[in-house]
């Protein structure tokens, strides 16, 4: 696994769909000198609550702001995959949309859930894989892995296309 370096500043004016599209694309990119004749994968994930982006909070009064934004509300989660064959030259975008319904959360809950899982590296500030789960009414979406960043029914449509055998 690489870490790459791409600025995830949306553009003016960019629609959260693109901007996933478009890092997950550049952060699949970013790799390609180093793996000649390799399928790379790149994802990223944008959330958006009452037409305000969620992006990562960095910090804890930043996620505190987040969750009490989304508290008692719906939470749309775009997750793109992006991949990339370095072999071909071709690449391969899609993009995966996830409903989360948060519960109504008092300032208490949303302190004890940071103090237990500073969730600071993420769009939306709850980890669904974690502790965050326990903030969520209910979850909607067409392939359950995207939430926490890997839409993995994708992927693997993706991998066939490129004439992987899946499994």
């Amino acid at each position: 696994m690489v870490s790459p370096d791409v600025d995830e500043t949306p553009h003016a004016g960019e629609a959260p769909a693109i901007t996933a599209g478009r890092l997950a694309l550049a952060k699949a990119q970013t790799a390609n000198a180093r793996f000649p004749h390799s399928l790379i994968i790149g994802s990223d994930q944008v959330a958006i609550c009452d037409g305000v982006r969620l992006d990562k909070p960095g910090d804890h009064a930043g996620a505190v702001r987040q969750l009490r934004h989304a508290s008692g509300k719906s939470v749309s989660f775009i997750t793109a995959i992006a991949l990339v064959n370095t072999a071909s030259g071709q690449s391969q975008t899609n993009l995966v949309s996830t409903e989360v319904r948060f519960r109504k959360l008092s300032g208490d809950e949303i302190e004890r859930y940071l103090q237990a899982e500073p969730a600071y590296d993420c769009a939306g500030s709850a980890k669904a894989e974690g502790l965050g789960i326990s903030l969520v009414e209910s979850i909607h979406s067409s392939d359950p892995t995207a939430l926490i960043g890997l839409p993995l029914i994708a992927l693997s449509e993706m991998l066939r296309n490129e004439n992987v055998s899946v499994p």
